[in-house]
């Protein structure tokens, strides 16, 4: 092991001066079986250190066929493995000059004798990412739940289910980025397995509620928990009722008594779905005047209620309207835009938006975006987007 002596004696023939380094020497060895293979490095961000250090984990999910992310209680990470030039060795117990000059003493120098334990030439690179949470919706469509099944058929439904550990397992996403999605696409727990309303049943569902509100002459914004479990009990199980009013209101309570404010935005949104999709497109004043006859009464419906779900074609006549979900599009950007130029050659700034909006990174804008992937022109008088690139048909 080297002495305090024989390290100044080759600060010397280096030429440096002991002034211009810290006061703490270290001296490293290599063990006799060290493996670049035997240790990986991952890069942290301030708020995974701040994770990890109070105790909390990290997870890599994804399945053989899947690039692996990294994921959080509420993030989600690229991986990316960074080569480089530089040698890293792993020291069990180095201190860096921050923490060397908070313990420093009156020594004007001392050795550290040091083991190193691994080394590598690479380490993971982490960015933070969209969630993965197409695949989410397709597990659960599987065997989406049609209604309470007779007691007799029980046994032989063997279709599969999956629980919050199972989603977890098989969705590159975290756990609070699923609960999210969950809730977005009306999913529901039952007996322990979360399912996929069918379409059909849902619509029913929200049929009978507003039915109610219809017959009992409530305000859409004031509609009694309590009073629609009464009296839809004998046609639906009091969960589904109750699960149907969460997904299209807003819940609230007012003298120890619970209501729901139904969403008007989400009723005609729903219900143009149901219509749009029994048809490749639909005569735009036809639909408009059909979807409006067909909303609850007292409840108006808009064009913009549409966005990221239908697609109206202005160039066309008559005009139409047809089922566009952005859900049903590519999650990768690059196959997102060829997805929507194989669509439509150009589109306009604002019916391009509500596909794209989704893609946008943190602090990234659909401008950016389009900039990237689109080249804009001007069309009478109209600016519009088409690909940078030649799109196969």
């Amino acid at each position: 092991m080297r002495t305090l002596a024989e390290v100044q004696a080759t600060l010397q023939i280096a030429k440096l001066k002991e002034v211009d380094l810290q006061s703490t020497v270290h001296c490293l060895s290599f063990g006799d079986s060290i493996s670049s293979t035997d240790y990986c490095l991952m890069e942290l961000d301030e708020t995974l250190c701040k994770h990890i250090e109070s105790g909390k984990s990290l997870v890599i999910r994804g399945d053989k066929d899947e690039r692996a992310v990294l994921c959080s209680e509420d993030q989600t990470y690229d991986l990316k493995i960074a080569d480089t030039s530089n040698l890293l060795l792993f020291v069990p117990g180095c201190k860096t000059p921050e923490q060397l000059a908070a313990c420093a003493d009156s020594e004007i120098s001392q050795l550290v004798h040091a083991h190193i334990w691994g080394l590598s030439n690479s380490y993971w690179e982490l960015r933070k990412q969209r969630p993965r949470l197409k695949k989410l919706k397709k597990l659960l469509m599987e065997n989406p739940y049609e209604g309470p099944t007779p007691a007799y058929e029980e046994d032989t439904h063997t279709m599969q289910k999956y629980t919050m550990m199972d989603l977890l397992e098989r969705i590159q996403a975290s756990e609070e980025e699923i609960k999210a999605q969950l809730k977005t696409i009306h999913a529901c727990e039952i007996d322990g397995y979360w399912r996929m309303l069918d379409f059909d049943y849902e619509m029913k569902l929200l049929g009978h509620v507003t039915q109610l509100v219809d017959s009992e002459s409530w305000s859409f914004s004031k509609v009694s928990l309590r009073v629609s479990l009464e009296e839809l009990a004998p046609l639906e199980p009091r969960e589904m009722i109750e699960h149907c009013l969460n997904c299209y209101g807003r819940r609230y309570t007012e003298h120890g008594e619970i209501f729901y404010a139904l969403d008007e935005d989400s009723v005609c949104r729903t219900t143009a779905l149901m219509l749009l999709q029994n048809a490749v497109k639909f005569n735009l004043a036809e639909f408009l005047e059909v979807w409006q006859q067909s909303v609850p009464e007292g409840m108006g419906t808009r064009l913009d209620q549409l966005r990221s779900l239908a697609l109206v074609d202005r160039s066309s006549r008559p005009e139409t309207i047809s089922l566009l979900k952005v859900e049903d599009l590519p999650e990768d950007t690059l196959e997102r835009f060829n997805r929507l130029f194989t669509m439509r050659e150009k589109w306009t700034e604002e019916d391009i938006t509500p596909y794209i909006q989704d893609l946008c990174g943190e602090k990234q804008t659909t401008g950016a975006l389009l900039t990237k992937y689109a080249r804009s022109s001007m069309q009478k008088g109209i600016k519009v987007y088409n690909s940078r690139r030649p799109v196969a048909s």
